[in-house]
């Protein structure tokens, strides 16, 4: 990585050492050479992966002999021109060092909203162009003051060759304004930032730049202001992000696990989803329905010294309408954040580049990345052994949750979340920063690779690419997510094939159905579908992953058909709901085929028992709520201690597919409605029940095929269920596979396009 202060380190640990030599940067890496004693050496490679900088990454460390002349004493050489490779490092947290200068009033940096190191501080989000220095990033119009320049060409300074160094007198400002009239208030940064923490206290909306992009602001204790913001937002019930000053202020709100709280603290500082238990508790309106909050502490300058002035959580969710991206451009602020914030707390240096935050949980004793953005991306990922020789790729990700992904000489680089392309402009936005990483990395495909369904708007983006010059390799839905599980985990290139267990919404399947619950054998090239879970229709088509409650009409329907559901659930309450929907249209619509396909989906599932648990039935507010309310519903109490969980059935489809049957689970639940029985306590046994049955087709088909496989890839959105995910894996690990998962990229679609480009890369390899 670029200006993370790797060769300062270099070169303090060789001076302290005594050691003679240079380093610099080559096409390859970091090259290092040293002369002295042999004992000093070895102490000064020991030293250099215990003391290498936080934003670093030493993959190898190579050695040999060095016959040349050395230099007198030890220096920075200028870097090899030519071919080298790009590494661009993420956004990163503030540091402890920076920390203590902006609370420090005898720092010439006291309550700067803009310090940084090479430890800390914007770095994808000012960058335009390389190679990555000052003149190629946001920061070019500020020229540095005297004292900043001498920090900067200081190699024993913590800012040597930090791009974005600046100070009060030389680097961007602060300014408050309202949005009323537009008109900015012409105080001082540190008079700007007391004010807005006044302004937040008081219960007002405040807008802030952030370093990715626009952010809005307010009083997460202050229930008025939360519903607020939520109305003005149009964001009905989607769970609202956190920023709490310290640990403190987060144990005050939620349980936190030493795991957990280093990522809270780590560099990347992301979005930690914590669970709820403390003694102070926030407005319902946070996250309606769950059980857990989104934390994160201050991620710059600016945002300690609001949070400290504060005192409280404050809501730090992003800055856009629901559904929109998020806003970066300073001149779009009054006309599409006017009407929710009352106030907008800006600066003067441009954001180039829209990066979101990230979102991490930790699942089976492990954090698993949710969403992978700020302080993660573009972070590239080592691919497994034989990927090298894979010519350049580019694959274009999903839909929804989109991210694109290069190939390039063995590394994947995945970029940040882009979002859901159903928006125009977040369309435009995934383009664009397309344009970018490849300029910033200097990568010119030779192959692209898209999903499969032909409507994505990533598979129509690529065609318009690929005109007669590039190919197009079409990569299967289910297919990808395994690949993708597989490239994370190192699995090599040509290695035996693994049973992929894919839970996620929707994904075309070859048959030209909607899948969604699919058992894969799998490598990097092939797959054979061997079993799912049983198909459903989807009433409506996608209308059905918008109302839960169609989906719970179809599972009925083929569980036991209406006339028996009546008479023998009559008094049920939801009987009387679904009664008086348009029974004789869906009916028909399932007859005939018509608007209502097949789907194997494990998504939909979770939506039908969300709505016989009348927890989610008419609507759902944002994609995967009803899912999150079933497992939020199943975590009042211990899973294991539910009983035993609603059996389902493995059953052989006229094809000879094996498939999981929710008939029986169906008749169980039902039953335990007639009895009166809670809804968490059916939520854990629907929970406890599928898991079983999921690890039971495992085992089954390992012995019908001869035991071809014994490590088993987890992957889908549905993997985000905490209580799912650790409960098939614990299963399947009592039954003596080797368990695969995610955790370095997001296991729902957002991981997608590392899949593909593994899959393309495999392919061409074998192509030759």
């Amino acid at each position: 990585m670029q200006g993370v202060g790797f060769r300062p380190t270099v070169w303090r640990i060789a001076r302290r050492l005594g050691l003679a030599g240079e380093v610099y940067n080559d096409s390859e890496g970091v090259v290092v050479i040293v002369g002295g004693a042999s004992n000093d050496i070895a102490d000064f490679i020991t030293r250099l992966r215990c003391e290498a900088p936080p934003l670093s990454r030493i993959d190898t460390i190579e050695t040999r002999p060095f016959t040349g002349e050395t230099t007198q004493g030890f220096r920075i050489a200028d870097s090899l021109r030519g071919g080298a490779d790009t590494q661009i490092a993420p956004d990163a947290a503030i540091c402890a060092a920076c920390a203590d200068e902006v609370v420090d009033p005898s720092s010439r940096r006291y309550r700067y909203a803009f310090t940084n190191c090479t430890h800390c501080g914007p770095r994808l989000t000012i960058v335009h162009g390389v190679p990555y220095d000052r003149t190629m990033t946001t920061m070019a119009p500020f020229a540095m003051c005297e004292e900043c320049a001498r920090e900067y060409a200081d190699p024993g300074d913590r800012r040597f060759h930090a791009q974005p160094i600046a100070c009060p007198v030389c680097g961007p400002r602060l300014s408050l304004a309202t949005l009323e009239n537009g008109s900015f208030d012409l105080v001082g940064a540190q008079d700007a930032l007391a004010a807005a923490a006044r302004l937040i206290g008081a219960g007002e909306i405040l807008a802030i730049k952030g370093l990715g992009g626009y952010q809005l602001a307010c009083d997460a204790t202050n229930e008025t202001a939360v519903n607020h913001l939520r109305h003005r937002k149009r964001r009905d019930a989607k769970p609202f992000a956190l920023m709490a000053e310290d640990l403190a202020m987060v144990r005050n709100y939620c349980r936190l696990s030493e795991e957990e709280a280093e990522l809270l603290s780590s560099p990347s500082a992301p979005i930690v989803l914590l669970e709820v238990k403390g003694p102070l508790r926030l407005p319902r309106a946070v996250a309606p329905g769950l059980n857990t909050l989104g934390f994160m502490l201050p991620t710059t300058p600016l945002h300690l010294l609001l949070v400290r002035a504060v005192s409280r959580p404050v809501i730090m969710t992003s800055g856009n309408w629901s559904d929109e991206p998020q806003v970066i451009d300073d001149a779009e602020v009054p006309r599409r954040l006017g009407a929710i914030a009352s106030h907008v707390l800006t600066h003067n240096r441009r954001i180039a580049t829209r990066v979101d935050d990230s979102l991490v949980r930790v699942m089976d004793e492990a954090p698993r990345v949710l969403r992978r953005a700020r302080g993660s991306a573009p972070t590239p990922i080592r691919m497994p052994s034989g990927f090298r020789q894979a010519p350049p790729v580019l694959a274009f990700g999903g839909h929804l949750k989109a991210t694109f992904c290069l190939l390039k000489k063995g590394e994947a680089i995945l970029s940040q979340h882009q979002g859901d392309l159903e928006d125009a402009a977040t369309l435009d936005d995934y383009q664009r920063n397309q344009k970018l990483f490849a300029k910033l990395f200097e990568h010119s495909p030779e192959a692209l690779v898209v999903d499969r369904h032909p409507q994505y708007a990533t598979s129509r983006l690529a065609r318009t690419y690929s005109g007669a010059n590039l190919p197009l390799i079409e990569a299967q839905h289910h297919h990808a997510h395994v690949a993708a599980c597989l490239a994370e985990n190192g699995y090599p290139l040509d290695a035996s094939p693994v049973l992929g267990i894919v839970l996620d919404g929707v994904g075309l399947g070859d048959d030209g159905g909607i899948w969604g619950g699919e058992f894969l054998l799998a490598d990097y090239r092939d797959y054979r579908r061997l079993g799912s879970l049983k198909p459903a229709p989807m009433l409506g088509g996608e209308q059905a992953a918008r109302e839960p409650w169609r989906n719970l009409y179809a599972q009925i329907a083929m569980a036991m058909g209406w006339r028996a559901f009546a008479a023998d659930y009559r008094e049920l309450e939801v009987y009387n709901f679904l009664d008086a929907k348009p029974r004789e249209t869906l009916d028909a619509m399932m007859n005939r085929g018509i608007n209502a396909p097949l789907a194997s989906s494990c998504g939909r599932l979770f939506d039908a028992f969300a709505a016989l648990l009348g927890l989610c039935r008419d609507r759902q507010a944002y994609e995967g709520q009803a899912g999150a309310l079933v497992e939020a519903a199943a975590s009042g109490g211990p899973v294991r201690e539910a009983g035993p969980g609603y059996a389902f059935k493995i059953v052989s489809s006229a094809t000879g597919l094996a498939q999981i049957e929710p008939a029986p689970m169906w008749r169980a639940a039902l039953q335990d409605c007639c009895s009166g029985v809670l809804p968490g306590l059916m939520a854990a046994r629907f929970h406890k029940g599928l898991a079983e049955a999921v690890a039971e087709l495992a085992a089954r088909l390992r012995e019908s095929h001869a035991r071809l496989f014994d490590t088993v890839a987890l992957s889908g959105g549905c993997f985000q269920n905490r209580i799912l995910f650790e409960e098939i894996a614990r299963r399947l690990r009592g039954a003596g596979f080797a368990v695969l998962s995610h955790a370095q990229v997001p296991t729902n679609d957002g991981g997608l396009s590392l899949g593909q480009a593994a899959i393309g890369g495999a392919l061409l390899i074998r192509q030759g």
